[in-house]
């Protein structure tokens, strides 16, 4: 707030609210998977709003979404590099005992408590569907 980053400090306000919003809502106190899950979905509402935007040929509030993501991805851990991803997939695999594609679901269960956060889950289980055979 004293260093005058008004655009920082409007995220960071957005942020708390949603929190508090969400604990508000469902009366409980968030952890920080919880919190992480927040967070996504804040990113996952400007991405689409990014591709509204550019739709609508509004480039100075694509560019204001686009600034606001990168803000709240300070706030997020280190994303996995693809070595790590592959890594998990193999481990969730063996410790599952998954066999085929049926057996997906044990899998992204114990990927998506490992890598809350720091992987896109949609890729991930694109490569979970090819190391299965899908």
């Amino acid at each position: 707030m004293r260093s005058g980053e008004k655009e920082r400090l409007g995220v960071i306000r957005m942020i708390t609210a949603a929190i508090k919003q969400r604990e508000v809502d469902e009366r409980i106190v968030l952890d920080d998977t919880q919190v992480l899950s927040v967070l996504e979905k804040m990113i996952k509402q400007r991405k689409e709003s990014i591709a509204q935007f550019q739709a609508g040929n509004r480039q100075d509030l694509v560019d204001k979404e686009a600034a606001e993501i990168a803000l709240v991805q300070t706030y997020m851990p280190s994303p996995m590099t693809e070595a790590e991803i592959d890594a998990l997939i193999g481990e969730a695999i063996a410790a599952s005992g998954a066999s085929s594609i049926k057996d997906m679901g044990k899998v992204m269960g114990i990927i998506k408590a490992k890598a809350q956060g720091r992987a896109d889950m949609a890729a991930v289980g694109a490569k979970i569907k090819a190391k299965l055979g899908g």
